[in-house]
């Protein structure tokens, strides 16, 4: 599944999308801890969480992640944005919670 589908499947919105959305999705993980995400989440993963700072591109970047989805309704800050750009990071947004989004990615064969 690439980002793009998870994008209409989830109706999720557009925060950043660099050229990312056609990224492979090779799984999940979800976590508020980066130094969780950055001990598990493998290559190619979507990373489901509810942070927003701009350290959030940083570990997915240095992890080769395929995406972030940002849940709960919180926007990510402008400087996280323009960094996700930068590094041409796709991040999503959601007013779901993390376990919905996660159940919902399950749903659809991402594991």
């Amino acid at each position: 599944m690439k980002l793009r589908e998870a994008l209409a499947a989830l109706n999720l919105g557009i925060a950043a999308a660099g050229d990312g959305l056609d990224q492979e999705i090779t799984g999940g993980y979800a976590s508020d801890l980066l130094s969780c995400v950055m001990a598990r989440a493998q290559k190619g993963n979507v990373w489901v969480t509810l942070q927003s700072h701009p350290n959030i591109v940083a570990v997915a970047s240095l992890l080769n992640l395929a995406g972030i989805i940002v849940t709960e309704g919180t926007r990510p800050e402008e400087a996280t944005i323009e960094k996700a750009n930068q590094e041409q990071l796709t991040i999503l947004t959601t007013p779901l919670t993390t376990f919905t989004v996660v159940s919902k990615l399950a749903a659809l064969g991402v594991e």
